[in-house]
């Protein structure tokens, strides 16, 4: 690789977790290509995984270490589109590591503007969809920043194992308390989930060990064997109250999330299709997430007409697909959410649910902009519906099927 003066190395922003594979890509970056090493970790909301972070990374090389707090931006500018879309990848996935690649993609990006940085690093799999979701994310915000991938150089990264890593800074001088033994899940974690996968999440045939497995929440089977009622005020697509209290859309998560893990909701276990075309398990817990989803679409079915309903869900379709495949700068999502902006004006109301045992009831639901008639939903005969009307409503509704049925009785 290019040498460069002492004085004038050029910078690269590594995007940071603090775990194995990010801390060696420290000395690794610095003996092929001869990089100052910025850090970067983006604090999405993975809280005790942060501790002693920036140590870590000084002891292994790096110049200089920024963790960043962006847990109301994701809030408001991430989650908050997907939730007004009721977004859901193949009918479970509620996106929680992909709407926040983007984000950190984003802040990697403005450090490396700040510090004129020439390139990123990211520590994704070649086999991954995180690699993909970055990459998208850097091409549409700063196409001019090289992109350092090292799982795909396999010219220059000959470490296949956590003990080559371990062993490598070992070689380097760098001792850190690292464990070799892959004793533990592959996690991600942020505000709105955590996910895990590997050990027996591999074999679909294998039942996920609970008991070492859930960061956030208990089994619904030991769940309190008493119901807790919960009230979400929201206020065009967003909650803004959670029972009777105003907060901030960041803290209404981290409530919700307590109080749904306390009783076992939003655990799924599901074979996901990735974009790069692998089947992949895991385990995702999505507590808080799982419970504002219901809620906001119990609040959406008592304001939206027939019409509108219909296609949105179509639109969340698309839109959770976009999302998931690291779109999210893409004209399409842009369009999709100006589409779902317009459907949220009047999802404004308060809705009740019941938790009890991984199960979510509902308890009611109440808007200003219902467009719910009970006159008119009543099986009692009121003054606003002419049931005669339904007469001629009927023979034209059903003229095409009159007509096909028609031609199907000559054939």
């Amino acid at each position: 690789m290019k040498k460069q003066t002492a004085n004038k190395k050029e910078k690269v922003v590594l995007a940071y977790s603090g775990g194995l594979d990010t801390t060696t890509l420290i000395p690794w970056l610095k003996e092929h290509f001869d990089y100052d090493v910025i850090c970067v970790c983006i604090d999405c909301g993975q809280e005790d995984e942060l501790t002693g972070l920036d140590k870590k990374a000084k002891k292994a090389g790096a110049s200089k270490t920024y963790i960043i707090d962006i847990q109301d931006e994701l809030c408001n500018d991430f989650v908050g589109p997907c939730l007004k879309a009721n977004a859901t990848y193949e009918n479970e996935y509620l996106l929680g590591t992909s709407l926040a690649r983007p984000a950190i993609a984003k802040h990697l990006v403005e450090i490396a503007r700040k510090e004129n940085a020439v390139s990123i690093c990211h520590g994704a799999t070649g086999k991954g969809n995180d690699q993909i979701r970055f990459e998208l994310a850097i091409k549409y915000l700063a196409p001019d920043i090289k992109v350092i991938a090292p799982w795909r150089m396999t010219d220059i990264w000959k470490m296949d194992s956590r003990e080559d890593e371990i062993e490598y800074l070992k070689k380097k001088g760098i001792d850190l308390p690292f464990s070799s033994a892959k004793s533990s899940y592959s996690r991600d974690r942020n505000i709105w989930h955590i996910s895990h996968e590997g050990l027996e999440l591999e074999d679909p045939a294998k039942s996920p060990n609970y008991e070492n497995l859930l960061v956030l929440s208990n089994t619904p089977q030991k769940a309190p064997d008493k119901e807790t009622k919960l009230e979400i005020e929201f206020k065009e697509g967003i909650p803004v109250k959670l029972n009777g209290k105003k907060m901030k859309f960041k803290d209404i998560i981290k409530e919700l999330n307590k109080i749904g893990g306390k009783n076992g909701i939003g655990i799924i276990d599901i074979v996901e299709n990735r974009v790069v075309g692998i089947k992949s398990r895991g385990v995702y817990e999505t507590p808080g997430g799982t419970i504002l989803i219901s809620a906001h679409k119990a609040l959406e079915e008592l304001v939206l007409d027939r019409q509108t309903f219909e296609f949105k869900s179509f639109v969340s379709e698309k839109f959770s697909q976009l999302v998931y495949e690291g779109k999210w700068f893409s004209p399409l999502r842009n369009a999709l959410s100006a589409f779902i902006d317009e459907t949220q004006k009047y999802v404004t109301g308060v809705v009740s649910l019941k938790l009890y045992k991984g199960n979510i009831i509902k308890d009611g639901t109440s808007s200003p902009y219902s467009i719910y008639n009970k006159s008119l939903a009543s099986f009692a005969m009121g003054t606003q519906y002419d049931a005669t009307d339904a007469t001629g409503f009927i023979t034209l509704f059903g003229l095409p099927d009159k007509l096909h049925g028609a031609i199907d009785r000559k054939l």
